[in-house]
């Protein structure tokens, strides 16, 4: 906990924390039929982004020995992730998204000015709710990355298995499942990445899979 309680951490965390809600304002005010309003969900994902981010900030350092941001990328790292997200948003636009687009049509973007709100969301809070903050909590709790990457990805899984609970008899098994699967692969991808490159290398990994939305819209 000393590293948590830093002074340092907590106001890097705070800054963190404010630009992610400033980043999820887009995707809110979008929200027609949002329960509450706009500045209650904004003072929300403050006030959860100070811990959520605290985590990251606290505890990736001493737990990974990698840091956060790192100085200089690897190009074959980078390499990696660009043609892993090439293949995953590829083959979710294939497979998946024509069926489940007609499923849950609020889940896709209704046209550019959607997606441009829903990118911001999905970087700085998306991925720091998914993949950031738990795993580098379940890194300072188990101390093994492969189980702490396990965990993570099934973490990811389960927040997706639950949105879809209420549309479970309308999508088909088969499609069901391999939703799941793509959401494990592409949260343990995510957090490799986020281990070998820092967030931005992870952003740049969620950035890609968001990109296969985009044709549609222009």
């Amino acid at each position: 906990m000393r590293h948590l309680l830093q002074p340092r951490v907590l106001n890097r965390a705070v800054l963190a924390a404010l630009v992610s809600a400033l980043a999820c304002y887009p995707r809110f005010s979008l929200w027609s039929v949002r329960p509450v309003p706009v500045w209650f969900l904004e003072a929300a994902v403050f006030i959860c982004g100070i811990t959520l981010w605290s985590f990251v900030l606290a505890w990736h350092a001493p737990y990974t020995n990698r840091p956060v941001f790192f100085a200089k990328w690897n190009r074959k790292l980078f390499l990696a992730a660009t043609v892993g997200g090439i293949l995953l948003a590829s083959a979710c636009r294939l497979w998946l998204d024509s069926a489940l687009r007609q499923q849950l049509p609020e889940d896709y973007p209704a046209d550019l000015v959607h997606w441009l709100a829903t990118v911001p969301f999905v970087l700085g809070f998306g991925q720091l709710f998914l993949t950031f903050a738990p795993f580098d909590w379940l890194m300072r709790l188990c101390r093994n990355c492969p189980v702490a990457a396990c965990l993570t990805a099934l973490f990811g899984v389960g927040v997706t298995a639950m949105k879809l609970h209420p549309h479970a008899g309308t999508i088909p098994p088969l499609m069901f499942a391999g939703l799941l699967a793509a959401r494990f692969v592409g949260g343990l991808l995510a957090v490799v990445f986020y281990l070998r490159g820092g967030l931005v290398l992870a952003w740049w990994w969620a950035l890609l899979l968001e990109l296969r939305l985009l044709p549609e819209l222009i």
